[in-house]
């Protein structure tokens, strides 16, 4: 089965998981959007450049203070959450979802898909 295939699998499974996901992108560390699964509204590649910058920065202050290896990064506006995994040291997947959405079920699940998409990366090439 192709990556992107695998990826887009994963992503239908988080939807499932949680309802009130919106979308979610899944994009290297230099910002190629590997899967989107993101409204009309919501520029893909741009989200995924952004999720890059955002996992470089929280990796530096995760590191320049002392705890250990970035998890993830949670981001809460008024319209609803951003959450931005770590998904080995080459993939980054970033959520988006709804007001009210269960934090601790889209830390769960996200940290998991995380970890699954990391071994779909470690074993397939990227460039695929």
């Amino acid at each position: 089965m192709e990556l992107r295939e695998e990826i887009r699998q994963e992503m239908a499974l988080l939807r499932e998981r949680i309802p009130d996901v919106d979308g979610s992108v899944v994009c290297s560390v230099d910002g190629l959007t590997l899967a989107s699964d993101l409204g009309r509204d919501i520029a893909a590649e741009q989200t995924g450049a952004l999720s890059s910058a955002l996992l470089a920065l929280s990796r530096r202050m995760t590191d320049m203070a002392g705890k250990g290896t970035f998890e993830e990064t949670l981001i809460s506006g008024t319209n609803g959450y951003t959450a931005c995994y770590a998904a080995g040291p080459k993939i980054v997947l970033t959520v988006l979802a709804r007001p009210g959405t269960n934090l601790g079920l889209l830390r769960l699940e996200g940290r998991k898909t995380a970890a699954r998409l990391a071994a779909i990366t470690s074993r397939i090439s990227i460039t695929q």
